[in-house]
């Protein structure tokens, strides 16, 4: 996992979860699997090498933040990380309902995954970052 003194942007996950509420609106309304399958790959990127190197990380720092201007809060990359895995997870599951047969399983998959996408779009809070945050407090430190 990332070392915790990675920090990002805190609207970057934000503008992340606007472009995945799209992609899995789509992918919802039209029954693409395909369509998960690419989120789903964009989520794994995210999840395992960062989310600098995200797609959707990529694109707001390319497209987005210059126009928003300098960077007023950062914040720790690993809960976004997190989220980013719980939404692979989920997505995984989705689009493998939707390409062997089982529409329904794809389609409440991925309606949970854009459940939280939309949450995190909208309001700013996170599920799977809560999730972190809770995890940490309750489960007990490793120690090395």
């Amino acid at each position: 996992m990332t070392p915790p003194f990675v920090h990002i942007d805190v609207r970057a996950p934000r503008f992340a979860a606007a472009v995945t509420s799209v992609v899995l609106a789509v992918a919802l309304l039209t029954g693409s699997g395909w369509l998960v399958a690419a989120q789903a790959a964009v989520f794994a990127v995210g999840a395992l090498a960062g989310l600098r190197f995200s797609p959707y990380g990529l694109l707001f720092r390319a497209l987005v933040a210059p126009r928003l201007g300098p960077v007023r809060e950062r914040e720790p990359e690993t809960p976004p990380r997190f989220a980013q895995l719980v939404g692979l997870l989920f997505t995984v599951v989705g689009a493998a309902g939707y390409l062997l047969g089982a529409p329904v399983l794809g389609a409440v998959a991925t309606g949970f995954a854009l459940a939280a996408a939309l949450l995190n779009a909208a309001t700013g809070f996170c599920l799977g970052c809560e999730l972190y945050l809770t995890a940490r407090r309750v489960l007990p430190a490793r120690t090395a």
